[in-house]
């Protein structure tokens, strides 16, 4: 493998085990922000999650702005999307996630603590987005995507700005501006996060990991003999790969994705070892293994219609302002209403607020 290639792989892996340490530390989960802010009304995980959105589409767009990486070579703001099947795919998996207590990233974290139901999401996840992406479910997709496509005229925020006789470079900062410093706002306009400074250096560390993904994908690993897909922070296709990886490794080659799905559970394990976290967790009854695997099924197959997870649209998708990344997490933003407030609401399992506790501690502290 070429150098690029390597230090690629190598970026992935630590961008990962940063992740893994901070998601384990600080309980980073959008699942987890939403249920404090509308069940509990501690709304610090939800503000810790806007700061790190606020600050990855300010970095980002920095990146973009200064030529340094192209987001257009992303899977975000390709010039065709299919608007029903990106919000459909968001809705199984925000509902997805609320069955299993927790999306595919939060799942990777948990795993390194030792939680073993974790270890069944992550497989069933990788498994269902497998069977979604090329497998037997693939033709469905196909079939939906093929039937509601689009091709608009513009396919982000900034564009759709430079329609209205906006220069290009001052729509993007303009765009950028307001909506991460909206975000911004939203977070420190609380006095309790104002004092949680573990909350506020979480967010602010996943917003800069983001853009550190792109960087090392779009212009680390920017070789034009074998460049390298640029991406960052996302977790259903990488989670496929991963599993498809550890089965079948002979001719397969490692990418970015699959180090940062091995980074993030080893810097989640080191990271309990140290804090003397780590225990093992399991099921508490069939019934509740049965709603977590059907949760991951979601969130898988859901999460590969909608090009990506509360991480993978939410953060990084929402970080290239892609118009399709806008429908994708409100399609997730549904489907976790769906599942924490609505008709179909998922009654909380014990795990759950066994979680709840163990977060609402770590902030304490």
């Amino acid at each position: 493998m070429q150098d690029g290639g390597n230090i690629v792989i190598a970026s992935g892996l630590l961008i990962g085990l940063a992740f893994g340490a901070i998601g384990l530390l600080s309980g980073f989960c959008l699942l987890s922000g939403l249920r404090g802010w509308w069940a509990d009304g501690d709304s610090r995980l939800i503000r810790t999650y806007a700061l790190a959105l606020g600050t990855a589409i300010a970095a980002t767009q920095l990146l973009a702005a200064g030529n340094v990486v192209d987001l257009g070579k992303s899977i975000y703001l390709q010039p065709s999307f299919s608007a029903p099947l990106m919000f459909f795919g968001g809705l199984l998996f925000g509902y997805g996630m609320v069955l299993s207590n927790g999306c595919s990233s939060r799942a990777l974290v948990l795993l390194g603590r030792g939680n073993l139901r974790s270890l069944v999401v992550v497989i069933v996840i990788g498994i269902a987005a497998q069977m979604t992406l090329k497998g037997l479910v693939a033709p469905a997709r196909i079939a939906m995507l093929q039937a509601t496509q689009a091709t608009p005229k513009v396919v982000s925020l900034p564009a759709l700005l430079s329609t209205l006789g906006v220069g290009e470079t001052f729509a993007r900062t303009l765009a950028a501006s307001v909506v991460a410093g909206a975000l911004i706002i939203f977070a420190f306009a609380h006095a309790p996060f104002q004092r949680a400074w573990g909350q506020i250096a979480a967010g602010l560390a996943v917003g800069l990991l983001v853009a550190a993904g792109w960087f090392a994908t779009g212009y680390l690993g920017a070789d034009d003999f074998n460049p390298a897909a640029v991406t960052s922070l996302t977790f259903v296709a990488p989670i496929a790969d991963s599993v498809q990886y550890v089965m079948l490794s002979t001719g397969l080659t490692p990418n970015f994705g699959i180090a940062m799905v091995g980074g993030v559970i080893a810097g989640s394990l080191v990271t309990a070892l140290v804090t003397r976290r780590f225990h093992f967790e399991g099921y508490t009854s069939p019934r509740h293994m049965l709603r977590s695997i059907g949760g991951a099924v979601l969130m898988g197959a859901g999460g590969a219609m909608a090009l990506g997870c509360s991480i993978g649209q939410g953060l990084t998708g929402l970080s290239t302002l892609a118009l399709a990344s806008f429908v994708a997490v409100a399609g997730i933003l549904s489907g976790s209403a769906l599942g924490l407030r609505g008709v179909l609401r998922v009654q909380p399992s014990v795990a759950a607020q066994d979680a709840r506790v163990t977060i609402r501690d770590g902030q304490a502290r």
